[in-house]
This record gives C-alpha cells, sequence and structure tokens, in this order.
C-alpha cells in the first residue's frame, strides 16, 4: 500500500477547481438568499445564475441564455431531453439510439420499450464508430426523437455530429437529435448551432465543477413537457428552487474549461499518447480496444488479454493508481462491458480491458511512474493465468 494518489480515472468524475469553489462559497455563507424572492438581498443569487446561464450558452455556442436548464446531473438532463419530447409530440412511437450510450440513456429507451415505443439500436464498428448507414436506414416518417452520445464515455470515441445531424433531418426534418455531451464537455469545443443540435446534455462533475449540477440545452423551437412540475423556475420547465452555489460553479468551471481547451487538445492528448504507446510497446498481450477512431484527447481504452481487468485495478490500487474496468455507473455489474461487446472486442481481452482518462490536472511525472509500474502489475497477472499456452503463443506471436 502506498500514501501516493495517481488519479486517472476523470470520465468517472473530477477534481473540483479550486477557483470553481471560490466563486461558490459566497453562496453557502452570505449570498443565501432565494434567488426567486423578492426582494433586494435576493437578486445578487438571482443575477449569479443569470450570470451562469450566459456562460453555459457561450460554453455549447447556443444562440440565447434562455435555451439553457439547469439540472442536478447528465442524467437528469437526458431524461428531461428524452421524456420531455416524446411527452409533448405522443402520435410518434418510434425512437433511435446506439448500442453503445450511457446507462442514463440506454436504460432510458429499455424502458420506453416496455411503454410501447419502437427502438432501433445502432451498432458500431470495431472501432466503437457509429455505423452512420444504419441509423439512416432507420430513420423513417414515425421517428420521434434520436438520441446519440457525443463521445463515449468508456473508449472515448468521437461520434460526428454534424453529420449525424445532417443525416436525421435529410430523413425526417421534424426528428429531434438529443446529444449526451457529458464526455465532450471540457475536451473538445461544443457548437450547438454548428452541429445542428436540438437539445444537448452536460455534468459539471466531468470538467472540474462539484457533482449534482448539470445543464441542458433545449433548442427555443423544440418544445418538451417538463419532467419535474412544481414552481416557476427555469421558465417552468424544472421545477425546484436554483441550486445557486453549484450553477455558479458550473459557470465558472465551464469559462475555465473553455481557456484550457488548447492544452486539453495538446498537452493532456501528448500525455494520453505517451501512456498508451508505452503501454502497448512494453507489454506484449495489451491492445488498444478503439484502433485508429478518433477520440476525445484523455481517453484510452486498452485491454490486456487472457487476465482480469478487476485484478489489474487491485494492483493499480495498492501502488496509488486510479483507473477504470468501464463506466462508473456500472462499476457493480460483473457483466462485461456493453460497449466493448458492441465493438466485438474479443473475449481474451475484454475482461481485462483498462479505461484510463486524464485531465489538466495529470503530470508527466504520474505517467512516468504508471509507465514503470504497470508492465510488473501485468506480469504478475499473466503468471497466475490460466491461460499460459495461449499467452505464450501470443508472445510469441508478437515478438
Amino acid at each position: 500500500m502506498t500514501n501516493k494518489l495517481i488519479y486517472l480515472d476523470n470520465n468517472a468524475t473530477t477534481k473540483v477547481d479550486e477557483k470553481v469553489l471560490e466563486e461558490m462559497m459566497p453562496f453557502f455563507k452570505e449570498e443565501y438568499a432565494n434567488p426567486s424572492s423578492m426582494y433586494n438581498f435576493s437578486r445578487r443569487s438571482s443575477n449569479a445564475i443569470k450570470e451562469a446561464r450566459v456562460k453555459i450558452r457561450d460554453f455549447v455556442n447556443a444562440q440565447d441564455e434562455k435555451e439553457i436548464l439547469f439540472t442536478s446531473c447528465g442524467s437528469e438532463s437526458a431524461n428531461t431531453a428524452i421524456r420531455g419530447v416524446l411527452n409533448y409530440n405522443k402520435t410518434k412511437k418510434h425512437i433511435i439510439t446506439s448500442k453503445v450510450e450511457h446507462p442514463c440513456v440506454l436504460n432510458l429507451y429499455q424502458a420506453l420499450e416496455k411503454q410501447g415505443y419502437r427502438v432501433d439500436y445502432i451498432g458500431v464498428n470495431s472501432n466503437g464508430e457509429l455505423d452512420l448507414e444504419e441509423l439512416a436506414a432507420a430513420v423513417c416518417e414515425d421517428t420521434a426523437l434520436v438520441s446519440i452520445m457525443w463521445a463515449n464515455n468508456e473508449t472515448g470515441v468521437i461520434n460526428p455530429i454534424d453529420k449525424i445531424s445532417e443525416i436525421v433531418k435529410s430523413k425526417n426534418k421534424d426528428t429531434k437529435l438529443f446529444v449526451d455531451a457529458v464526455q465532450v464537455a471540457g475536451k473538445i469545443p461544443i457548437d450547438v448551432q454548428a452541429n445542428g443540435v436540438d437539445l444537448l446534455g452536460i455534468s459539471g462533475h466531468k470538467f472540474h465543477a462539484p457533482k449534482g449540477v448539470g445543464a441542458l440545452y433545449v433548442n427555443s423551437k423544440t418544445m418538451i413537457t417538463p419532467l419535474i412540475i412544481g414552481g416557476h423556475q427555469e421558465k417552468g420547465k424544472r421545477a425546484g428552487t436554483e441550486n445557486t452555489p453549484y450553477i455558479v460553479g458550473l459557470g465558472k468551471a465551464a469559462e475555465l474549461a473553455q481557456s484550457y481547451l488548447d492544452y486539453e487538445l495538446t498537452e493532456v492528448k501528448r500525455l494520453r499518447d505517451k501512456l498508451e504507446s508505452n503501454i502497448l510497446s512494453k507489454i506484449y498481450n495489451a491492445r488498444l480496444n478503439t484502433g485508429v477512431a478518433n477520440r476525445v484527447p484523455n481517453t484510452t481504452n486498452i485491454g490486456f488479454e487472457y487476465i482480469e481487468g478487476e485484478l489489474i485495478l487491485l494492483h493499480l490500487s495498492d501502488l496509488g493508481i486510479c483507473a477504470s474496468s468501464g463506466s462508473a455507473c456500472t462499476s457493480g455489474s460483473l457483466e462485461p462491458s456493453h460497449v466493448l461487446r458492441a465493438m466485438n472486442v474479443p473475449f481474451t481481452a475484454i475482461h481485462g480491458s483498462i479505461r484510463w482518462s486524464l485531465s489538466r490536472y495529470t503530470t508527466e511525472e504520474e505517467i512516468d511512474y504508471v509507465i514503470e509500474k504497470l508492465p510488473g502489475i501485468i506480469e504478475k497477472a499473466t503468471s497466475i493465468s490460466p491461460y499460459q499456452n495461449e499467452l505464450q503463443a501470443l508472445k510469441n506471436l508478437r515478438k
């Protein structure tokens, strides 16, 4: 065991930026008024929320800050968008998503299927890239909604949202497109107007804001029925007293994320590539699960053949290294990743796949430490694998 901490699970959650926390603190203490109240004291909170809304508008390049709703998380944003569109227009009963969506979308679609909706689950290739021809063939006159994530949480693979929007709208201009942008926020630029997005969700804790706050972009031409009904907050589209300090924190995090985009696309990517290339060159039974697919700059998913990922993670944890075998929302499951299954990752590697996700706080020294320690961990795990003949054959093949 060690006191060292090297955190490479930033797709699960991120460290709150000190500047974000500093911006939030007054609204826990002296600026505690309910922003919906009428007296002067409450206006400071109300104005802070307005400022945060403008910052999120700029973050996703929405046309108007009125198109931004504050939510509690990415899952609420997804549920509000999907249920909101379908409940507003109950005549259409066909919806489309992909086989590799986050559980907040995939499980909701499966629930909707049981309620009578006809669902098409679009497949991906071996690199995790969406089958655009299958998508085009699926859209029809009865299609109410298409929900496709911008980047996958397990692999980092980026979907071409602009092309997806063109396909959907060319087949049915009335079909709405919801984009789960949780894993691209703060990693690549988001432009809802240029990409033809109708609804888009983000979650603060994925880009150095706290857990418990998110946002949903709803195009002014898109009508939704509220998921949470109550007071007049969020122009009647999301009831509940506004979580002022967290909304302020989300706005500050978005502002900071914009300023760090170049760093993410260069330095974070360089460190990711360094980690990835060293693992693949030093460990003979390692394979890059995404191949040449375009990915967000912080993420790599590597399979270690004929060994168990849980064993690797335990040994990493003993050395203070935090990584993941997939989505944090499915970490309690012993089933192999639905994402990697959809990609047809070989059974020899699917149980031994590890997701590494960096952030702007990741250092060169930390990456060097992982590169130094990981080969020994894998060697220890392979030494007790029941597949010694297969491992030897693989070693001979890759010499």
